[in-house]
C-alpha cells in the first residue's frame, strides 16, 4: 500500500529569518559538515611542494573558500525573498550542496596549513544582501543571477586550476569536482527561468569577484 507523501513544513517570515541566522553563524563560525558527498580528494597522497607552491595553493583555496561563503549567503538571501516555494526549495537544495564544497575547501585549508579569511563576515553580509535583493526583484531575475555567477565561478575555477601544481592532486580534484557542480547549477538555473542580466549588472559581479579574490588572497 502507498503511502502519501509528507507536506513539506511551512516556515513563517520570521522562522526563515532566525534559520537564516543560525545558518549565517555555522558558516562563519563553525565547522561545517559534508551534507551528502564526501571528500572527492580522500584517500589521495599529499603532493611535495616547494614553500612558495604550498603557500600559493593555500592561499587560492582560501579564495575558493571565501567564494563558497558568499554563495551559501547568495543562496540563503535568495531563497528568503524568493517568491514561489518551487524557487526557494532550489535555493535551499544549491546552498546544501555549496556547503560541500564549503567543508572541503576548509579541510584542504587545514591540510595546507592556513587559516580562512578574516573578512569572510563582510563578504558574507554583502553577498546576502545581493541574493536577497535579487530575489525581490523576482524569480527569474533571481535564477538569472544564479546563473552569472556560476559561469563567472566556473571560469574562476579555470584560472586556478593552471595555476595549481601539477603534483597537487589533492586541490586539482576538489575543484574540478567543483567546477562540475557549479556548470549544473548554471544549467538548471538556466533551463527553470533563469533571463540573462544586464551588462551593466555583470560587469558589477565581475567587479565585486576581482575586488574579493585579490582581498582574500592576502587576508
Amino acid at each position: 500500500m502507498n503511502r502519501p507523501m509528507p507536506h513539506a513544513r511551512q516556515y513563517s517570515p520570521l522562522d526563515r529569518v532566525l534559520i537564516n541566522a543560525d545558518r549565517a553563524l555555522r558558516t562563519l563560525f563553525g565547522r561545517p559538515q559534508t551534507t551528502e558527498r564526501r571528500n572527492p580528494a580522500a584517500g589521495l597522497q599529499e603532493a611535495e611542494l616547494r614553500d612558495d607552491q604550498r603557500k600559493h595553493v593555500a592561499r587560492l583555496m582560501r579564495v575558493n573558500h571565501t567564494g563558497e561563503v558568499c554563495a551559501q549567503a547568495l543562496y540563503q538571501g535568495q531563497a528568503l525573498t524568493a517568491r514561489l516555494p518551487e524557487t526557494r526549495q532550489r535555493m535551499e537544495r544549491s546552498a546544501q550542496e555549496e556547503n560541500d564544497h564549503l567543508a572541503w575547501c576548509e579541510q584542504r585549508l587545514e591540510e595546507l596549513g592556513d587559516r580562512k579569511s578574516l573578512l569572510n563576515p563582510f563578504w558574507y553580509a554583502g553577498s546576502f544582501a545581493m541574493g536577497a535583493a535579487a530575489g525581490l526583484a523576482g524569480d527569474k531575475w533571481s535564477l538569472g543571477f544564479v546563473v552569472e555567477t556560476e559561469r563567472q565561478v566556473e571560469s574562476h575555477l579555470d584560472e586556478h586550476l593552471e595555476q595549481i601544481p601539477a603534483q597537487d592532486e589533492k586541490s586539482r580534484t576538489i575543484l574540478e569536482q567543483m567546477k562540475a557542480d557549479e556548470v549544473r547549477h548554471a544549467q538548471i538555473a538556466k533551463a527553470t527561468g533563469g533571463v540573462d542580466l544586464p551588462a551593466p549588472i555583470r560587469a558589477a559581479m565581475k567587479l565585486t569577484s576581482r575586488v574579493m579574490t585579490r582581498t582574500v588572497y592576502w587576508i
